[in-house]
């Protein structure tokens, strides 16, 4: 059974009782109730109790008018956003018009009040209350569905680690039984999709991490380049061509979060080697030349489309991946997230002419002094 829904309130304030009475007459209706205030502090009183979704307000009262209510609702952070329609029977005069425009009044009608024509306004800003309502409502819906999917995706991702190393320990543990050589090929592959499903693994919690703002640095000094050749070693097999060259030039000592930056190196020189061309190897670049950044730089042979350039680093936008089993199309979001997470950033260029692709990474290294004191 659903909630009730709430009244929608609207504030008049007039010190004349028979205004009050005849503007209430006229408004309420089913699911609009009308607040009567005699003066100033009285509707201050019945704004700190009700949202109201329109003001209605008498410019010449006693005591506090009109334009000074007008200025001390637009002073909250609760009630600034409050429509105020003036209602006046002084002269039209375009100074008098200019002072309420100023305090903040979105309309003016003069007494004696056109009911259809004020009922009209007042139903145009009772349905965009309404609206503002029912997007609220939506919002809070869908942020209620995001945390649901993010706890699911984190929960999915920590169980699955568990079956996971079990298969990737009995793939390691076939080619010991048997010398068959079909057996070790197919432990081999086994070793292969594991991997890749257990990288899969990391980049859905990583993304739980950063959905629900849990990203915390773990920074301490390091050397980047040390760093990143541990990382190319990683894509290089025993019996395989060099495919990553590394070139430093500099001081590379940065104050870094290590895992995080082990991820940004790896995804990008990972994605570098899956969509490069073959035959030339990637080239690192790692710059520790600038007082306060390192700039790395990755190059391979290949163009990217422009078309897909401006939203490469959106999270799932590599859909040919993730149709090949090669990953989920999160590798350069997150990548994306843990450099902007150190203060730095990515980017990236796509060069048709001479047919090449560089992601550069910038962080900055402020914080190394401050650790190594």
């Amino acid at each position: 059974m659903s909630a009730p829904v709430p009244p929608i309130h609207i504030l008049l304030v007039d010190d004349t009782e028979a205004n009050l009475l005849a503007v209430e007459a006229l408004l309420t209706r089913p699911g609009v109730v009308v607040l009567k205030a005699a003066s100033g502090p009285q509707a201050l009183e019945l704004l700190l109790v009700h949202e109201v979704a329109l003001a209605l307000v008498d410019v010449q009262m006693p005591g506090m008018d009109g334009f000074e209510l007008a200025e001390l609702i637009r002073g909250s952070e609760r009630t600034r956003a409050i429509p105020l329609i003036f209602l006046t029977a002084a002269t039209r005069e375009a100074g008098y018009s200019f002072r309420g425009y100023e305090a903040g009044a979105v309309d003016f009608m003069f007494k004696p009040i056109d009911n259809q024509a004020l009922l009209s306004k007042v139903n145009v800003f009772v349905e965009l209350y309404q609206q503002k309502r029912q997007m609220a409502q939506q919002m809070a819906e869908l942020e209620r569905a995001l945390r649901l999917n993010e706890m699911f995706t984190a929960v999915l991702g920590h169980d699955l680690r568990t079956p996971l190393s079990v298969v990737m320990n009995g793939a390691m543990l076939l080619p010991l039984m048997t010398d068959h050589p079909k057996v070790a090929v197919t432990a081999q592959r086994i070793q292969s999709s594991a991997r890749r499903m257990a990288q899969m693994v990391d980049q859905l919690l990583d993304l739980a991490r950063i959905r629900s703002g849990q990203l915390q640095l773990n920074a301490k000094p390091q050397d980047v380049e040390a760093l990143c050749r541990a990382i190319a070693d990683e894509f290089h097999p025993p019996d395989k061509p060099v495919r990553v060259r590394i070139a430093s030039q500099g001081d590379t000592q940065a104050c870094i979060d290590a895992g995080m930056c082990s991820q940004i190196m790896s995804n990008l020189i990972g994605n570098a080697l899956l969509h490069g061309e073959p035959d030339h190897p990637v080239q690192l670049l790692i710059d520790g030349s600038a007082v306060g950044t390192i700039r790395l730089a990755v190059h391979n042979q290949g163009v990217i489309e422009a078309a897909r350039l401006a939203h490469l680093f959106e999270p799932f936008q590599s859909a040919e991946n993730r149709r090949s089993g090669q990953g989920l199309g999160l590798g350069l979001y997150t990548a994306s997230m843990f450099a902007r997470a150190h203060g730095g950033d990515i980017g990236v260029a796509s060069d048709a002419a001479l047919g090449q692709t560089v992601f550069t990474v910038s962080l900055p290294r402020r914080q190394v002094a401050e650790a190594a004191a």
